[in-house]
């Protein structure tokens, strides 16, 4: 039997606590009181990187846990939960949900997505999965592989996607999204205003992931030093 975790973020926003090792805040300590800040204020859920933040998250908040790890192959271009070892890691926290990446591209030692999610049904059938798409081709795949939840995360971040904001042209390509989409859509993917996370909602995503906005203070700062050195 599948968790509840869409019935606890349903029209409600999930907010995204990482640190990458190159970031000041690189620390699953650190992690886990951001979680905590997010939860006081009022997260559904929280989505997290790494087996060590994941855990010491949900040993600190009560919220439920999108996982993922972001770990670099020499072989393959992509970098969310990309092998069936970092999926089972993430599953064996105990997170609602695992996300992966769902572009289409080369995974490492050849590893094909279709075998990773037909293993993770099997050893973890109570165990959500979250395709992190970046095309209407990926959510095509992501139906027919029979992902849970769709993301728009990678919208933006691939090559053949740089520079793209899912809220261009007012918010069209999210629209085509959720026409295309059999499961419920997660907006995610530079949302830096609560305007835009409402609109999402209005769409008809079924909730909203805010990141960097929220929780990477190095960039939250940067907008305003940034408007200050033009005077």
């Amino acid at each position: 039997m599948k968790n509840n975790f869409l019935d606890k973020v349903k029209d409600r926003l999930i907010i995204s606590c990482q640190a990458l090792a190159d970031e000041p805040l690189h620390s699953s300590f650190i992690m886990s009181r951001m979680a905590r800040a997010a939860y006081e204020a009022g997260a559904s859920a929280i989505r997290a990187n790494s087996v060590v933040d994941v855990q010491a998250i949900m040993d600190t908040v009560e919220l439920p846990v999108i996982g993922l790890d972001k770990v670099d192959y020499s072989d393959a271009p992509i970098y969310i939960t990309p092998t069936i070892k970092e999926m089972r890691g993430i599953a064996a926290t105990g997170a609602a949900v695992v996300a992966c990446d769902v572009t289409g591209r080369p995974r490492p030692h050849g590893e094909q997505l279709a075998t990773i999610v037909e293993t993770m049904r099997t050893e973890y059938p109570d165990t959500l999965l979250m395709a992190d798409t970046s095309s209407l081709d990926d959510v095509k795949e992501a139906n027919r592989l029979g992902f849970d939840i769709i993301g728009t995360t990678m919208y933006g971040y691939t090559p053949a996607t740089e520079g793209c904001n899912i809220a261009d042209n007012n918010f069209e390509y999210l629209k085509q999204v959720l026409a295309m989409s059999k499961t419920p859509v997660i907006a995610e993917g530079k949302i830096d205003s609560p305007e835009k996370a409402v609109t999402a909602l209005k769409l008809g995503c079924h909730s909203v992931v805010v990141g960097s906005s929220i929780t990477r203070p190095q960039l939250i700062a940067k907008t305003y030093i940034d408007a200050v050195n033009e005077l």
